[in-house]
């Protein structure tokens, strides 16, 4: 794992993540789910569905992606965009080791406002603590997978953020909820798979099986840290991030 995961370029990545003013939009997405749930709660406590629905819905279609892009947009994409990747690229370091461990910093951090936050807000609501487990794993498939994706994004264009909000919007929020075909192409849908097998619920409204989703989600995240590798090491060779 050494030749792959880069310490130096980890502690480097978390401290430039954490530290712009934009780190500041990881919490929001976060605090309007724990919000609203409270809400819920107060309003419709004898209530059962609408746990599943809200933090399943928005908790994978809207906090996670959005989260998600954000993060894995910047640990690298702000490098090229400001054109000190080319000093990291000058390096004797393997392309490889660049991706995965941006990727690595990336999932760690959309887990700390993402998928806690998810499990945070379905402790807090009613009689779903079972629910709060399942969703947290499903969350912790969605960071992975989804950072693995929009690292990639970054890599390939300078319009990361644009492209990501047009994917998130119209492919994950509503394409993938309205076509069910969509949904095998929906990393939503695998997130809400892996959660509904460990706590079967029907308000989750998950279109793909466990053994599906976890197949999936990892050619996903393969692919994508495969591409991204080739694609920053033609960028090292060219110069040229598009």
């Amino acid at each position: 794992m050494s030749a792959y995961f880069n310490p130096t370029i980890a502690a480097i990545t978390v401290r430039a993540t954490l530290g712009r003013r934009r780190a500041f939009l990881f919490a929001v997405p976060a605090v309007v789910l724990i919000a609203l749930t409270l809400v819920l709660h107060a309003t419709k406590p004898e209530a059962v569905d609408w746990p599943a629905q809200v933090l399943g819905d928005f908790g994978f279609s809207v906090l996670l992606p959005f989260t998600a892009l954000i993060v894995g947009t910047g640990v690298l994409g702000a490098e090229i965009d400001d054109g000190s990747a080319i000093h990291l690229l000058a390096t004797p370091v393997r392309r490889g080791s660049i991706v995965v461990t941006k990727f690595a910093v990336a999932a760690v951090v959309t887990v700390l406002f993402a998928a806690v936050p998810e499990l945070l807000a379905g402790l807090l609501a009613p009689n779903s603590s079972g629910l709060a487990v399942a969703l947290f794993v499903g969350a912790l498939a969605g960071s992975v997978i989804y950072s693995a994706v929009f690292v990639l994004a970054s890599v390939l264009t300078t319009r990361a953020i644009a492209y990501g909000l047009l994917y998130v919007l119209i492919w994950e929020s509503l394409l993938s909820n309205l076509v069910g075909g969509a949904r095998i192409l929906s990393i939503a849908h695998y997130c809400l798979g892996i959660a509904n097998a460990i706590h079967p619920d029907q308000s989750l409204q998950a279109g793909l099986t466990l053994g599906t989703s976890v197949i999936l989600g990892a050619i996903v995240t393969a692919g994508a840290l495969i591409l991204a590798t080739r694609r920053l090491s033609a960028f090292a060779i060219q110069g040229d991030p598009a």
